[in-house]
């Protein structure tokens, strides 16, 4: 026997050793030309080689060393020559890449290893043919090897089994198929649907049984796991969505009551991207975290379920007398003002530019789920404003000013609409665009504004076509305007890449604000510091606008030291021009 039938470590291929000793054995074989095919194929190179690979490869998922970064890079390339296709006349380049990613050598590689990463290299155990009389209904024998999918119990809920749910059918008392979870041993199968009736496991009829004592049985077994079922009418398609959300709540399956199976379930934070796999069911759909190892998804409240429950949550709080009184939600004033003593007095000495017609009421009806969400792509010479949102006071503006600073001609700020007089010094196109207040009522009427405020007696606005002006120049458009101004800005035409900065805690802010000697901006002469009282109202203010406008944050930035914000300021910032980033999907179509 050569050494290409040896193991690494110089012996045999154990497998293989065994089967040959156990074949020279055999005294039952009485066609000696069947033997000898048996012997030769067994230590045939091809065959050792094939068996010493498919070890290697079962290896990878226990060698994180090796895990692949994603299992859809087939996928990638597909979008990769769409991306290519238009511009191959202009480019040399774009046309060798786009030819050379049409080579079959090349594809055929990116799909083995996709399939490597879905770990598809399991065996799939084919039906077991059996005789069906035609007075008999059609069963089918389903082998799966059992894997450490999750196994969950409880009554009238459906049950996970290598892949799979099981509930019982109200109508008939039969164990039926429930759910297939994409991914799993009985969708890698091919084998199991919705809706196959189960007969028998592992020769154990379930007739009369729960999905608990079904569940027992399996938990009982070891190795193979042996279905006997009858196919249901038709096979409900089991392709995988191409959906991407981004999810605007956090969710802990432990602690969700509803679920049919905790262990099934997709834990998640807000913010994070999701691939809903399946949307067949109008309460659970099936989702994976993108970009995660892992082939087999999990159970997540549909958007509909989801809702119901904000929706049944507020009812809740009503009816227990938590909602404020009409004043308080008509006149609601944003934390941090001066005095929030009295919810109906607006600050006195603070200018904030806001729509004064529009309060938090219509972002407190908002229910936040998922939003559909698409890759951005960059495109040269058109770059996406950069707005930041953040409590008073907690250092967004001079952020602002900081990155116009570091590259004047590339970043640049509109210049806000006002009708106060002239002040000496000040020139008209600098620090204001001077206007008549008739002008300006007419155009804040007409919508021209995506943000406006009186103060003393005078309007304050930044207009919406300022922004765009400084976008179609080929200039990066930087805003550090009132929160409530996103629902302008957040549009497809715009299409910009929102930071939150938020403060630290209340030592770090007080300490920081101290060392650096800050002046408070509730002072109108910026003659003293900040008072403990207004670094709490920073705070506060900083915890509404995440609840209310925290989901529409692309990146957050923590304030503490501003030379490290602003560091990560201008990281965001060339990330934004040089990456492709999930943004609404409605901006890319």
């Amino acid at each position: 026997m050569t050494a290409a039938l040896m193991a690494s470590d110089g012996s045999y291929d154990p497998v293989i050793s065994k089967l040959i000793t156990s074949l020279k054995e055999t005294e039952n074989l009485s066609d000696e030309q069947d033997l000898g095919f048996l012997q030769n194929l067994l230590q045939s190179k091809e065959l050792n080689a094939l068996v010493n690979v498919h070890s290697k490869v079962a290896k990878i998922n226990k060698d994180d060393r090796i895990a692949p970064l994603l299992s859809s890079s087939m996928q990638v390339l597909m979008e990769v020559l769409e991306l290519l296709a238009p511009r191959c006349h202009i480019s040399p380049q774009c046309k060798e890449i786009f030819h050379l990613l049409q080579t079959p050598h090349l594809q055929s590689l990116l799909l083995a290893h996709d399939a490597i990463a879905q770990k598809d290299f399991y065996p799939h155990l084919p039906d077991i043919p059996v005789e069906v009389d035609e007075d008999e209904e059609t069963i089918k024998i389903v082998q799966l090897v059992k894997s450490n999918e999750p196994l969950c119990a409880g009554a009238q809920s459906a049950e996970p089994i290598v892949g799979a749910t099981i509930k019982t059918d109200e109508e008939t008392g039969k164990i039926i198929i429930a759910r297939i979870m994409h991914g799993g041993a009985a969708d890698r199968s091919g084998l199991i649907h919705v809706g196959d009736e189960v007969i028998e496991v592992n020769n154990i009829n379930v007739e009369g049984k729960t999905p608990s004592d079904v569940l027992s049985i399996l938990q009982n077994s070891e190795g193979t796991i042996t279905f006997k079922l009858v196919p249901s009418d038709g096979k409900l398609d089991q392709r995988e969505s191409k959906v991407r959300v981004r999810a605007y709540f956090n969710y802990e399956p432990e602690g969700d009551p509803y679920i049919p199976c905790k262990e099934a379930g997709l834990e998640f934070q807000r913010g994070d991207i999701l691939h809903i796999v399946s949307q067949d069911d109008s309460y659970w759909w099936q989702a994976r975290k993108e970009g995660e190892k892992t082939t087999r998804a999990g159970l997540i409240p549909s958007r509909a379920l989801q809702e119901r429950r904000i929706l049944h949550e507020r009812t809740q709080k009503e009816s227990n007398g938590e909602v404020k009184s009409s004043c308080t939600s008509i006149c609601s004033t944003p934390p941090g003002s001066p005095n929030p003593s009295n919810p109906c007095r607006g600050p006195k000495t603070k200018k904030i530019m806001y729509d004064t017609a529009d309060n938090d009421d219509f972002d407190r009806e908002m229910i936040a789920t998922y939003e559909e969400v698409a890759k951005l792509y960059p495109r040269p010479g058109v770059f996406r404003p950069i707005v930041l949102i953040g409590a008073p006071g907690v250092g967004r503006n001079e952020l602002k000013r900081r990155l116009v600073a570091r590259d004047p001609e590339k970043y640049k700020s509109p210049v806000p609409y006002t009708t106060r007089p002239m002040r000496p010094g000040e020139v008209a196109g600098r620090e204001y665009l001077f206007v008549t207040r008739e002008k300006m009522e007419a155009d804040i009427d007409a919508g021209k504004f995506i943000e406006h405020g009186e103060y003393k007696g005078h309007f304050y606005g930044t207009a919406a076509d300022s922004v765009k002006t400084i976008v179609n120049a080929g200039c990066v458009c930087v805003l550090a305007p009132h929160y409530q101004a996103l629902k302008s800005l957040r549009t497809a035409q715009l299409k910009p890449y929102i930071i939150h900065i938020r403060p630290p805690s209340f030592e770090e802010l007080k300490k920081t604000r101290t060392k650096a000697r800050a002046r408070s901006t509730f002072d109108e002469t910026n003659s003293r510091g900040f008072t403990d009282e207004e670094f709490n109202d920073m705070i506060k203010s900083d915890e509404r606008i995440n609840f209310l406008y925290g989901h529409f944050c692309d990146d957050e930035i923590e304030n503490g030291d501003l030379t490290e914000a602003f560091e990560k300021l201008v990281t965001l910032a060339n990330k934004c021009e040089s990456e492709p980033l999930w943004a609404p999907a409605a901006w890319v179509q």
